[in-house]
Formats: structure tokens, C-alpha cells, sequence
């Protein structure tokens, strides 16, 4: 087959797409496709798409249209470059496994071998990434499979501007012809991009100087790390931290958190902070301030079943003592029973790799904590 029939191939295969899924296909017009013998399969920089001669004369009709939008997804949401630090091919495999299930809810076909894992399709691919990590599933990509390039057309921040603009018109498209809502997967893996998702810090910090009363702008000691926090005024403020010990937490997780929170302590004196642990049952409190050594900080109890109710009480009862209401994080995976009151203070969930979705929390905000690249 030659190049202009291969062309024609890539240009069927965009039509088709705009009929059964315009969003997408408005999206494929930002990414150029480039033959190249260079590369097994089909693979993408962040913004082109490559393909090589044989496979894609090789591949029917409708697996072209699947295969084209796998490498679109993978440009457009930026997973070359959001890898960071992480391992390319566990990277890959994560992102793979993200994008196969947006391709199938478009109820498009991939060709055979495309990897599958059904229950993290609707996760982030970093949660997925963690996932992989620590799974006893041992899922393999291929080497003809492994399609994330590294960026050769532009920085990162000028690839995300470039996707952006895309999503946008994209967008627009579809609003100004009607032609319905967005595609399933699109928002939800769209919303891992944002910092508050990619940055549980930055959320964990901006919860914990929040008070109900006080606010006077911003604490210009850490403008330098990209934290716009609040500065509290007046009385101290109490802190209760809950730590799921029913197994779902891991120890990179564990210690990352801690760590976070005791650095908060040390920048913020006036916070009163106690740590429990809880699994069905309650540990603690512990009090934590800003001089506490992580491997000072008490051993983890646990390891049953999850119940969040024992410390919303624990906590509603210590508030009658305080006369006042408590900030009140609790990292876990979110799968368990929640009380039908919570403690009248701001609730923070700080939620594990492949925890419970947004909308599964009855009360407060969510972060997902994603672990350093």
C-alpha cells in the first residue's frame, strides 16, 4: 500500500470519527499524523501522531479509527509529559489502561492485544501507575506497544497550551452544533490535570490553616513554594488527623503524609494537632506539634475492617470539652461506613490510589494523594 493510500486510510478513519464522536475528532485535527518506519505500531510525541507503514496497512478499517483515537488521547491529555520522573514503561502501561477503557466507552475497536484492566479504567493514570506498583498483577506492554515518545515539538507548559486550546474548540464545536454532551472519561481524566488533584500538598496545607473566622490575606513566607495560604490570626486552631490502618494505606503514603503534616505544624505553631489511627476501631489521640520527628511519631495500629464513625465521635465529643469545632482530615480510601453527622468543623479526605470517587463522600472535600514522580 502506498503513501497516499495509507493517507486516504488516516482520512476515512478521521470522518468516521467525526460522525460517531465530533469532540474527538475536532481534537484529532491538533495532532498530525507522520509516517515513519522509525516505530513498530503507532506512537505519539505530545502532539504528533506516528504510524508505521506496514502495521497501519495491516490493521482493518475500524481499528484504525480506535487506534487513532488511543494516540489522540494520549497527546491531548498530556501523557508524555505528565510522567514526570516515574518509570516509562509502567507510565505507559498505566496510561494505556486509561485510555482503552475512554476508547471502548466511545465503542470504538482496538486491535487485538490491546491491554485491558477493567476496574482502574475510570482512575487517574497516576493512580494507576501506584497501583501498578504495588499490585500482584503483573500486567506486560509489549515493546511494539510502548507508544509514548518523548516530547520533541515544544516544552511542556507549550504542549498543554496547545491541548488546551484544542479542548476548547473542541468544545465549542460541539456546543454550537448541538451535537450533544462530552465524551465518557474526557472530564474525569481532564480533572487529574488540575493542581489540586496533582498536588494534594498544596490542598492538605491550604485545609489545614483554614479557620471559620479568621482570614487576613495571604502568608508570604511560602509564595516561594506555589502555596497561597492564609494567614490565621487569634486563637489557636485544632487539628484531628485519622489515618486508616485497614491495610489500604502503604508506607510511601504513610510517610509522605506525615511528613507533610508535621511540616505544616513547624510553619504554624498555634495549631493544636492529635493523630488517631482507626481501622473498625479508634487509637489514639497522640498530640503532634511542630518539633515531632516522624520516627518519633507513634506506631500505627489496625489492620481489620474500616469504620470512619468511631472518630467523628471521638471528635464531637472532645469538641463539647474545647468549646469549639476542629479541622478534621482524615486520609483513607474512603471505603467504609460514614457517620450520618459529621463533627461541625471543615472535613479534609485525603484519598489513597484507586480510592472512592468525589462523589461517594457524603461530607467535605477530596484530594487524591498522588505520590511524588
Amino acid at each position: 500500500m502506498d503513501d497516499k493510500a495509507l493517507k486516504d486510510r488516516l482520512s476515512g478513519a478521521l470522518l468516521r470519527l467525526r460522525a460517531r464522536q465530533p469532540f474527538f475528532a475536532a481534537l484529532a485535527l491538533f495532532a498530525g499524523s507522520v509516517l515513519s518506519d522509525a516505530i513498530p505500531t503507532a506512537a505519539t510525541d505530545g502532539r504528533r501522531i506516528f504510524w508505521n507503514r506496514a502495521f497501519l496497512a495491516g490493521l482493518k478499517s475500524d481499528e484504525v479509527d480506535g487506534v487513532l483515537l488511543h494516540e489522540v488521547l494520549h497527546a491531548a491529555l498530556l501523557h508524555v509529559t505528565r510522567r514526570g520522573q516515574r518509570d516509562p514503561l509502567l507510565w505507559n502501561l498505566a496510561a494505556d489502561i486509561v485510555v482503552n477503557g475512554m476508547v471502548e466507552a466511545a465503542k470504538l475497536k482496538l486491535p487485538q492485544g490491546a491491554i485491558r484492566e477493567k476496574k482502574w479504567e475510570k482512575l487517574t493514570v497516576e493512580e494507576v501507575y501506584e497501583l501498578l506498583e504495588k499490585s500482584a498483577i503483573k500486567l506486560t506492554l509489549s515493546e511494539e506497544w510502548q507508544d509514548l515518545l518523548p516530547p520533541e515539538t515544544g516544552s511542556a507548559e507549550e504542549l498543554a497550551a496547545h491541548w488546551r486550546a484544542a479542548s476548547a474548540q473542541a468544545k465549542a464545536l460541539m456546543q454550537s452544533t448541538g451535537q450533544g454532551d462530552m465524551p465518557v472519561g474526557w472530564e474525569r481524566e481532564l480533572g487529574a490535570l488540575e493542581p489540586a488533584q496533582l498536588d494534594w500538598r498544596s490542598y492538605l496545607w491550604r485545609h489545614l490553616v483554614r479557620t471559620p473566622t479568621d482570614f487576613s490575606g495571604f502568608d508570604r513566607r511560602l509564595i516561594h513554594q506555589g502555596l497561597y495560604l492564609e494567614t490565621l490570626e487569634g486563637e489557636s486552631v485544632r487539628v484531628c488527623v485519622c489515618i486508616d490502618t485497614s491495610g489500604s494505606i502503604g508506607k510511601s503514603e504513610l510517610a509522605q503524609f506525615l511528613g507533610e503534616v508535621v511540616g505544616i505544624l513547624r510553619s504554624y505553631p498555634h495549631l493544636q494537632c492529635y493523630l488517631y489511627y482507626a481501622d473498625a476501631a479508634l487509637y489514639g489521640p497522640s498530640a503532634l506539634t511542630g518539633d515531632t520527628a516522624i520516627d518519633a511519631l507513634p506506631t500505627p495500629q489496625g489492620g481489620g475492617g474500616t469504620d470512619f464513625r468511631p472518630f467523628f465521635a471521638a471528635v464531637a465529643e472532645a469538641e463539647k470539652a474545647w468549646d469549639t469545632a476542629a479541622v478534621c482530615v482524615y486520609l483513607a480510601d474512603g471505603y467504609g461506613a460514614f457517620p450520618e453527622t459529621p463533627s461541625e468543623g471543615p472535613t479534609l479526605w485525603v484519598v489513597s490510589a484507586g480510592g472512592l470517587g468525589v462523589e461517594g463522600f457524603p461530607f467535605g472535600e477530596v484530594a487524591r494523594l498522588i505520590l511524588a514522580s
